[in-house]
């Protein structure tokens, strides 16, 4: 199927470009910044998942950031809402067949870290994956990477570089950390946040390491920056989806700046 989404994707677009941005629910708003648009509802791609969750919009964009030309995955779906994890990193998979070489990934997330604020964008430098699956398991297809593929840069060491010059450029305060990936859809509890501050987790979302795990599988460098949309469990008072939407869009305008300055710098 992904094969067979691709050649429906060359179809509609002989050259696809060798970079690519996922957006969260809260930077929806970069797709609309891109000149030059061609957009492609996800529900005409074959075997393409649409995501049901508030703030994705499902839709595939083509545009020019900056000069740089550029794909838009808008909005992502989650193994919570039932999918598996081939199905979450389908998208990645399809660009990967298609030439991608850069990828941005953007997620909304609590912040563990004490010293992060509601609203900060962070530049993940590593994952914890503990969704409890990984999208590499099964037989292999050495068209796509290897058995057992390298961690060891998960995160491109020159492509975070480049995202805190532009940061620095902006005036932009950027905060640095690891991820942990869980299942949700459920927050976690206040113990499973020291448990997290325990094993050297400065974040916690739902999304974002399946998919960067495929990203290494291709050879497919990757950046990501996540939005502290509130602070974890036993940080405040209480946690709401509606809070996790609310201060991700408050805060869209700096990343859909850092975005739109540090794009044209991946060198794809």
């Amino acid at each position: 199927m992904i094969r067979a989404a691709a050649d429906y994707l060359k179809s509609r677009l002989a050259e696809w470009p060798r970079t690519a941005v996922v957006l969260g629910s809260a930077q929806a708003a970069f797709a609309g910044a891109l000149d030059e648009r061609m957009e492609i509802d996800y529900r005409h791609v074959p075997g393409w998942p649409v995501p049901a969750v508030e703030g994705h919009a499902g839709k595939l964009i083509v545009g020019r950031c900056g000069g740089t030309r550029v794909t838009v995955m808008s909005g992502r779906v989650h193994l919570y809402e039932g999918w598996t994890p081939q199905d979450v990193t389908f998208g990645v998979r399809v660009l990967g067949m298609l030439g991608l070489k850069s990828l941005v990934l953007t997620n909304e997330a609590g912040g563990i870290n004490p010293s992060y604020r509601r609203g900060l964008p962070v530049l993940i430098t590593d994952q914890i994956n503990l969704q409890g699956s990984n999208p590499l398991v099964g037989p292999n297809d050495n068209a796509l990477g290897p058995r057992f593929p390298d961690m060891t840069r998960a995160y491109c060491p020159e492509y975070r570089e480049r995202a805190k010059q532009a940061a620095a450029e902006l005036g932009i305060e950027l905060g640095e950390g690891v991820y942990a990936g869980l299942l949700g859809p459920s927050f976690e509890t206040p113990a499973e946040i020291r448990y997290l501050r325990t094993i050297g987790a400065d974040l916690a979302g739902m999304s974002t390491v399946a998919e960067t795990i495929v990203a290494n599988h291709m050879g497919i460098r990757v950046l990501a920056l996540s939005t502290v949309t509130n602070m974890a469990a036993g940080m405040q008072k209480e946690l709401s989806h509606a809070e996790v939407l609310e201060t991700g869009q408050a805060a869209a305008g700096d990343i859909i700046r850092l975005l739109t300055r540090v794009i044209p710098r991946l060198d794809a």
